[in-house]
């Protein structure tokens, strides 16, 4: 007994050594410097709360938020519906059904710079020549190159993307269900809307909390997809919060005040996933 705690501890300290010094200190050192006016080098002083107040009052991080949050919501619902009724398909009994999973499965083994710049090509070239030979003059334009909806393009790459990995975790859920609920619903007359709310979505709903909770943190921390699409813009109308802490941390001089914008960004990451999750939990339970 004594030789498998040691075995434990052999395996766990290393991996906890590296996490805590490549995750935990530099975080616990960003908020340190989140105090001061650091701006990457050189001497600096402390400032108290003066960087926080003032990302209260910075309107282009006020931007920034609202882009982000939008971004978020709508490709969290979108990616949530479109995997469930994929799931559904590719759990039903129909042919080719590994092929088709291994087919679903591919938009989340690309790189995400490679798959944003083979959508820049498409929103810039593909669609506006089919859209003016069909006389549709709304998508004969570049929408990456208008303010008003290039956050649409960046919305439909990064939920065709994400599709993939919460199909396969509502795929995990679905197989857990057994086909006698099903054939005695069937006897009871249930029809398939009946069946769906009645014993599908209950019995999934532990895979839709965490497919919700993981998506919404994942958006919210949107980052890749806007640099290989937008680059941020149109001017700053597809700049996230992430991407405006990179900027002003690492190339506007700004790190001890992006420190402060990142560590309230996290606090409001984490207190949207706990909310989600006790939300979501208690929905559960009801059901």
């Amino acid at each position: 007994m004594h030789k498998r705690k040691n075995a434990f501890i052999i395996m766990t300290v290393p991996a906890l050594l590296l996490f805590f010094t490549f995750h935990t200190y530099p975080a616990l050192q960003g908020v340190y410097y989140s105090f001061t006016n650091w701006r990457g080098y050189g001497d600096f002083d402390f400032v108290g709360l003066k960087n926080y107040i003032n990302v209260f009052k910075d309107e282009r991080a006020l931007h920034a938020y609202l882009f982000t949050f939008k971004f978020a919501v709508v490709s969290t619902i979108l990616v949530n519906v479109i995997s469930l009724i994929v799931a559904m398909g590719l759990n039903a009994k129909i042919k080719f059904q590994k092929t088709l999973r291994a087919v679903y499965f591919m938009p989340n083994i690309l790189s995400i710079l490679i798959v944003g710049y083979i959508f820049n090509f498409i929103f810039a070239h593909f669609i506006p020549e089919i859209a003016e030979g069909l006389g549709i003059n709304a998508l004969t334009r570049n929408i990456l190159g208008d303010q008003d909806v290039a956050w649409i393009g960046v919305v439909i790459v990064a939920v065709w993307q994400a599709v993939a990995f919460n199909t396969i975790l509502y795929l995990a859920g679905l197989v857990t269900i057994p086909e006698d609920l099903y054939e005695a619903a069937s006897i009871d007359g249930a029809g398939p809307w009946r069946k769906f709310w009645s014993i599908t979505f209950p019995l999934i709903a532990t895979f839709f909390t965490i497919n919700m909770v993981l998506a919404m943190k994942n958006f919210l921390m949107v980052f890749d997809h806007i640099i290989a699409l937008t680059g941020g813009g149109p001017g700053q109308a597809t700049e996230s919060i992430s991407l405006l802490i990179y900027r002003g941390g690492f190339e506007g001089g700004e790190f001890a005040y992006q420190s402060a914008n990142a560590v309230v960004y996290f606090v409001i990451i984490v207190v949207i996933s706990v909310i989600q999750i006790k939300v979501l939990q208690r929905r559960e339970v009801e059901m």
